[in-house]
């Protein structure tokens, strides 16, 4: 879910913006290009999951011409790379999508809140409960952060969107009209986590190393 035309007051774009850069300014104070020089493989890896995920945002659903419902994967790319390297994929994207004319470039600082952001915060929060508190299972590994995780990142990203109309809409119709889109996270619940899931299962059986926030010494081979 993400904007397309700006319907937000001023100090809203400016709020989101601020967290948004504060937040990219904080994955990339790890330095997460370090590791992408050591490997280049993983650079590979990183420019196809960024063009991949760029062509699939292209399939969206937009009833009105401000907002639009597509999947956002930014719970596997948060798997996939860690935070902040999918941080940057989501705002390569967003960026991508400005300068096609998909969206306003105003509107850049809170698509990659709510569509960045957000959602791998989320996706963090939910590897470090499987990492730290339930016990060293491929199956929780693969239910809890790739169905659920996935399922409750696109969640928090409907409610953080209605809240944020709730709160900045310019156009008080606005909030009738995100009320009703609302409805739908029910739907794209279960289309994320479902295919955010059989990817990540792919990827665990035949490209295990793939994803760097899974040990394989840790949940196969000590089995």
């Amino acid at each position: 879910m993400t904007f397309v035309e700006n319907v937000l007051s001023v100090w809203m774009l400016g709020l989101c913006a601020l967290i948004s850069l504060l937040m990219l300014g904080l994955a990339l104070w790890q330095r997460p290009w370090q590791v992408l020089l050591e490997d280049s493989a993983l650079q590979h890896r990183l420019m196809a999951a960024t063009i991949g995920v760029m062509l699939i945002w292209q399939l969206r659903a937009q009833a009105v011409d401000w907002l639009s419902l597509h999947l956002m994967f930014t719970a596997l790319m948060t798997l996939m790379f860690k935070a902040p390297l999918a941080l940057c994929i989501n705002v390569a994207i967003n960026l991508v999508m400005v300068l096609i004319g998909r969206t306003a470039w105003e509107l850049l600082g809170v698509n990659v809140l709510i569509s960045g952001v957000v959602p791998a915060m989320v996706m963090v929060l939910v590897w470090r409960l499987v990492d730290r508190y339930l016990p060293d299972n491929l199956a929780i590994f693969f239910f809890v952060c790739g169905f659920f995780g996935s399922a409750f990142a696109t969640l928090a990203c409907g409610l953080v969107t209605v809240a944020i109309v709730w709160l900045g809409a310019s156009d008080p119709q606005v909030w009738y009209v995100v009320q009703d889109y609302a409805l739908f996270l029910p739907l794209l619940m279960p289309s994320e986590g479902f295919i955010t899931g059989m990817l990540l299962s792919l990827l665990l059986v035949y490209h295990p190393h793939w994803v760097a926030t899974f040990s394989s010494h840790r949940y196969i081979d000590t089995k």
